[in-house]
């Protein structure tokens, strides 16, 4: 008996995209459902009655504004056990919250600034890089099934990572942080962060395809 396809609820808004060839990733993964939720209605999805009908959000939005409400129903469901995937430029998000930075591991700083003491300049991003990726650790789910590949795509540099996840991918590129996703759980949930996927010659790449699939499959608990 096959397993039931794992219900996503994919969010963005504040960001241009390629929105056909983004979702097609979902659309040709016959493990998952998804519906599409746009800023600023995506946070009304997260309360308890709605996210009822999702078991993984996937972010590939690029959003600054968010209530206290938004906030305690986004902890609460991964309190919950709901799976997170975080995707691209979603590193970005809810700047002045600094709880989003500890659920997702890492942040990417939109513009200068002092954390604990220490000045962060504002992080980088390069588009139309070629470069190769390296499976940092080939023992985990998520990255069952991969070896290094090459992929054209954005990267960002001067971003943090926290000592608190478990590198995934790396890479060599100058233009690049070395760690370019990670997992890792917050209170019941599980989180990948992965930092690849601007546009279609990303989501093309059939070793990206598989890390979101595998990501998914992984914070959804089906593995």
């Amino acid at each position: 008996m096959a397993a039931e396809q794992v219900r996503l609820l994919v969010v963005h808004g504040g960001h241009e995209f390629e929105t056909n060839q983004f979702l097609q990733v979902f659309r040709d993964n016959t493990n998952v459902t998804f519906e599409v939720a746009q800023h600023p209605a995506a946070h009304a999805r997260w309360q308890a009655e709605p996210a009822k009908e999702w078991d993984v959000l996937v972010l590939y939005d690029f959003w600054q504004e968010i209530g206290d409400e938004a906030k305690a129903d986004l902890v609460a469901r991964l309190k919950e056990g709901k799976g997170l995937v975080v995707l691209h430029h979603a590193l970005a998000n809810y700047q002045k919250w600094p709880e989003f930075e500890r659920i997702v591991g890492g942040k990417f700083y939109l513009e200068k600034q002092t954390v604990n003491n220490v000045e962060k300049p504002q992080s980088t991003y390069k588009h139309d890089v070629e470069f190769t990726v390296r499976i940092a650790n080939n023992q985990h789910p998520v990255t069952q099934g991969l070896t290094n590949f090459v992929i054209h795509d954005e990267v960002y540099g001067g971003f943090d990572v926290s000592s608190q996840t478990h590198a995934l991918l790396t890479t060599e590129e100058p233009a690049s942080g070395k760690t370019i996703a990670w997992a890792k759980t917050y209170e019941a949930a599980r989180v990948v962060y992965i930092q690849l996927g601007h546009d279609h010659l990303a989501y093309e790449n059939p070793s990206f395809r598989r890390l979101v699939a595998n990501a998914i499959r992984w914070v959804a608990k089906r593995d």
